[in-house]
């Protein structure tokens, strides 16, 4: 049943740095079990959620083509002095039009992470198990995500959590990834935060206000709320979705500080 509603889901389509940023944000550590002690929640070898007896949850945004949030998400996180993480593609990084973007998220002190060169599909939307794609095509096209990354002077070992493309993958690119000394992270199920990107013509379109409402229920009706939560949000979307989530940025980060949630880097929240 869950892949099924994800397949309708994702149907193809230093100085500088501020000190309230600075105080947030802590070493990456060692990718953990949920097996062991440590309390990460993990799914097919991604850890999908940080601590849920811990008032805090880490936001974070995904880009591939797309950065027309950009600059809204970064002076709304620095209004609110919250940390946040920024997952993208190589593509993303190398594309001219935002390096102004990049440059300016690094100097303030956010995370940025990987989330694949080109934005592949990594295995079958209907047989999860079924890969589309050999461990050599993975890890060059990783590879060329750090390459990128590289001209910001983001170095690997910074940035060891990885957001797989489409946010779609099985317990194989998991592995693949680990050998890589990466760890492969995805968001925490539950909401529809991630839905953003779907435009109007969609049969699996989700209004702005539904999905904030999604959100809102989930943290009301769930015994542990939001406590630990990797909350993912577009950094940009098609031109076609005009109900763009991030202009709701500021009402959602007032409601988790309103209830008392701590936001935090990823690498704070599970590393």
């Amino acid at each position: 049943m869950l892949i099924v509603w994800l397949c309708l889901l994702y149907w193809p389509i230093a100085p500088g740095i501020d000190n309230w940023v600075k105080d947030a944000i802590q070493p990456a550590g060692v990718a953990r079990n949920v097996a062991n002690s440590e309390k990460y929640i993990s799914q097919r070898g991604a850890i999908v959620r940080g601590d849920t007896t811990v008032r805090q949850l880490a936001i974070v945004f995904t880009g591939d083509e797309y950065a027309d949030g950009g600059e809204q998400i970064r002076k709304t996180l620095r209004q609110n002095r919250v940390p946040a993480s920024f997952f993208l593609t190589g593509r993303f990084y190398r594309n001219p039009a935002f390096q102004t973007l990049i440059r300016t998220l690094k100097k303030e002190g956010y995370y940025l992470g990987a989330h694949s060169n080109e934005h592949l599909l990594y295995c079958d939307w209907t047989n999860r198990d079924s890969l589309l794609i050999d461990e050599t095509r993975f890890r060059t096209d990783l590879n060329q995500n750090y390459a990128a990354m590289q001209q910001y002077r983001i170095r690997k070992q910074e940035a060891r959590y990885f957001l797989p493309p489409f946010e779609w993958y099985n317990d194989t690119i998991a592995a693949w990834t680990r050998k890589m000394g990466l760890q492969l992270i995805n968001y925490t199920p539950g909401t529809l935060s991630h839905a953003d990107y779907t435009t109007p013509d969609l049969k699996n379109y989700r209004s702005s206000r539904v999905i904030l409402q999604s959100i809102y229920d989930y943290e009301q009706r769930q015994p542990a709320g939001l406590n630990g939560f990797i909350l993912l949000v577009h950094i940009g979307t098609h031109p076609a979705r005009t109900d763009k989530l991030y202009t709701h940025l500021d009402e959602l980060l007032r409601y988790l500080q309103r209830k008392k949630y701590r936001l935090v880097p990823i690498n704070q929240l599970v590393g």
